[in-house]
């Protein structure tokens, strides 16, 4: 098994969890492969998958986009393909994108990156 998967961790929520604590909103979601927390993506205003990064050191995420499976190591600034992970394997499919859609200014999509 490659460094910094455990295929055992179940995901934190549905979505990013800094987010849902501050009142933030995010465009997509990532799910650190090592213990399941889940980030906003480096789109989103806040980045908080990459600061979960800096901040942990778990050097591998997996996307939590419904239909994506791809890994990426922070480290070697590749992607790869890994192993299935503990349900669920996405955000719910309903849930819209960008989210939580009360929470979005009206210039959101100024505020991409």
């Amino acid at each position: 098994m490659r460094e910094g998967i455990d295929p055992a961790a179940p995901p934190s929520g549905t979505g990013c969890k800094e987010c849902l604590e501050s009142g933030g909103w995010w465009v997509h979601l990532r799910r650190c492969a090592q213990c399941g927390h889940i980030g906003c993506c480096n789109s989103s205003p806040s980045q908080h998958a990459t600061g979960h990064f800096h901040e942990t050191g778990h050097p591998v995420v997996r996307s939590f986009e419904p239909g994506e499976t791809w890994f990426f190591d922070y480290v070697s600034g590749e992607g790869f393909s890994g192993p299935d992970l503990a349900p669920p394997m996405s955000r719910p499919p309903e849930q819209p994108v960008p989210a939580p859609t009360d929470r979005l200014p009206a210039d959101w999509m100024n505020r991409i990156r």
